[in-house]
């Protein structure tokens, strides 16, 4: 972790200058954990409801953080555990599985307002959704977010090796159904 970041976190730890840190950690963060969370849940209302409790528990967890990672991964760790979490309750909630609830959510981008993508995007996010849990998120953060494989696996706790199978997994089956 750089010297920056280390003040930056020990601001975020003081009780003096808290509210001040995080309020810029939530003006640095927002958006890139928004977009990350929304290609998890898909939902604009579901993401803005996610992203508030990934930064509450951010807030209240921040004296827990060690240190031993990069705040944006720990930070991205949150809002992924988050992200299942509230798709695993939406889930139950309908009695179906995780998967299910993905499509069907993936079925009704286009009525979302906030969905701004065209006919194409549509149907990658549809090949995505159909994907296993793992391989979705693989490939939402290294496709659409870049995140090198280090910075993966320190967010789902997974060695670089598997990730990268993850990927190229994911890859091959969406190239398969584009060919069909």
């Amino acid at each position: 972790m750089s010297k920056q970041q280390s003040i930056f976190v020990n601001a975020l730890k003081n009780s003096e200058t808290k509210e001040k840190a995080f309020k810029r950690l939530v003006s640095e963060y927002k958006e890139r954990l928004y977009w990350h969370i929304r290609k998890l849940v898909l939902d604009h209302d579901d993401a803005h409801d996610v992203i508030q409790n990934t930064f509450i528990k951010i807030h209240l967890n921040i004296d827990n953080f060690r240190e031993t990672s990069s705040l944006y991964t720990w930070m991205y760790r949150i809002a992924t555990n988050e992200s299942l979490n509230f798709i695993n309750s939406k889930a139950k909630k309908m009695g179906i599985q995780n998967q299910e609830w993905i499509e069907a959510k993936t079925d009704g981008l286009k009525a979302d307002s906030y969905f701004d993508g065209n006919d194409a995007a549509h149907n990658l996010q549809k090949m995505i959704a159909r994907l296993p849990e793992k391989q979705r998120i693989v490939f939402n953060m290294r496709y659409f977010d870049n995140m090198s494989y280090k910075d993966i696996s320190e967010v789902l706790d997974t060695s670089v090796g598997a990730l990268k199978a993850s990927y190229h997994h994911a890859v091959k089956k969406i190239k398969i159904i584009l060919n069909d």
